[in-house]
């Protein structure tokens, strides 16, 4: 059988820093293209199971030891990486520590989920959306079924 062609396949990690008040997030400034403030994240070995590899990267990128809680949801819009169809899974995850930026990343900083930077790499600002609305009303992200259409299925 002809092994098929498939999309490449991440793992992303929204960083919640537990030992802070309001629990902001991290974010790394990619340093190499595509540009914008970034989820810690990338691509999966094979072999390695998503959890594993979103816990390596988020490690990889920041120095930390973190703790997946949640799985936000897949994000598999063929036009969200310009570099090519990627698919990722999005976890929730704790970490307590001093971030540093590490690995892929320029710079490292840390966000209200409220206060964002204005660029934002791949499809991140739809991602950090959905996670806003998982924070306050405990929705995983939203089916999106419909190409045609900008919206989701709830």
């Amino acid at each position: 059988m002809p092994v098929p062609v498939t999309p490449l396949l991440a793992a992303d990690a929204i960083i919640e820093l537990v030992d802070r008040p309001g629990r902001p997030v991290v974010l790394i400034e990619r340093l190499n293209p595509p540009y914008g403030w970034a989820i810690p994240g990338g691509f999966v070995d094979v072999g390695e199971r998503m959890e594993a590899a979103a816990i390596r990267e988020a490690a990889e990128e920041t120095g930390l030891a973190v703790t997946l809680r949640a799985l936000l949801g897949i994000y598999s819009d063929p036009a969200r990486d310009p570099r090519g169809h990627t698919v990722t899974a999005v976890y929730v995850a704790e970490a307590r520590g001093e971030p540093r930026a590490m690995d892929d990343a320029r710079a490292l900083q840390v966000f209200s989920p409220d206060a964002l930077p204005p660029v934002l790499a791949f499809d991140h600002a739809l991602v950090l959306a959905d996670y806003r609305r998982w924070r306050s009303e405990g929705l995983p992200a939203p089916l999106r079924l419909d190409v045609d259409r900008a919206d989701a299925i709830d």
